[in-house]
């Protein structure tokens, strides 16, 4: 349900479960299992925001988020679960430093638009969304600090997201599937199990988005970048 809420309406919250899976599961394992969990999520926020998004956010990013798959993909096969999982928590924390380094960095510039648009910034974060998505399906607070930076409105925000995010989701499938084999028949039967609570969490988020007004709606999600990295580290 809170994958569902996640990527319809308050992202990030779905980042909770990423640690609860990985206890459950382990590390690796859980990213299996996971990934289809977000993948039918992913369909649902598609469809109902298939009107709302930003192509140039997602092809800015794009080239590089998927160079960072194929580097995540490679490191995840020589680590052990613990390190995998230590590295699940790195890439959120990451992507809290680097939160708090550009409100502070737009602060000095006198706005945050002439900061984004250094030639670094969409590689920098497409590598590290590509990368964190890869390695523990924790791509959610980078893609929003990047989206956030952009300015764009809450409805913007949350159907440019689940744009990105499902293709990349959907790369991931051949290579868990054939390289990390941690794709089974058994998750996929848990999956099956959960698509009823993430119709439910979808319909809430969307419900959620609508309610929240623009500057709580934010605060709500950097809030939740936060906690969910100190989960992850400390889990």
């Amino acid at each position: 349900m809170l994958i569902g809420i996640s990527k319809t309406g308050v992202q990030n919250v779905g980042t909770f479960a990423v640690p609860i899976f990985a206890f459950l599961f382990g590390a690796k394992y859980s990213t299996g299992i996971v990934l289809i969990l977000l993948c039918f999520a992913d369909l649902i926020a598609v469809i109902y925001y298939r009107k709302k998004f930003i192509w140039k956010e997602v092809r800015s990013m794009l080239p590089f988020a998927l160079f960072g798959l194929i580097i995540g993909l490679f490191v995840g096969e020589f680590i052990d679960d613990k390190a995998f999982k230590f590295l699940m928590g790195f890439c959120i924390l990451i992507s809290v430093l680097l939160m708090l380094w550009g409100i502070n960095k737009s602060k000095k510039e006198n706005g945050i638009q002439d900061f984004t648009k250094h030639w670094w910034y969409a590689p920098f974060f497409g590598l590290l969304v590509g990368f964190s998505t890869m390695i523990g399906n924790a791509a959610g607070p980078a893609l929003t600090i990047y989206l956030l930076t952009k300015k764009l409105d809450k409805i913007s925000l949350v159907a440019t997201g689940a744009w990105f995010i499902m293709i990349l989701n959907f790369s991931k499938i051949p290579l868990q599937l054939f390289v990390w084999k941690n794709l089974t028949l058994e998750g996929l039967a848990l999956n099956v199990m959960a698509i009823p609570f993430i119709l439910l969490g979808g319909f809430l988020g969307i419900k959620l988005v609508k309610v929240l007004p623009e500057k709580e709606f934010k605060i709500i999600i950097l809030s939740l970048v936060i906690i969910s990295a100190c989960m992850l580290m400390i889990g």
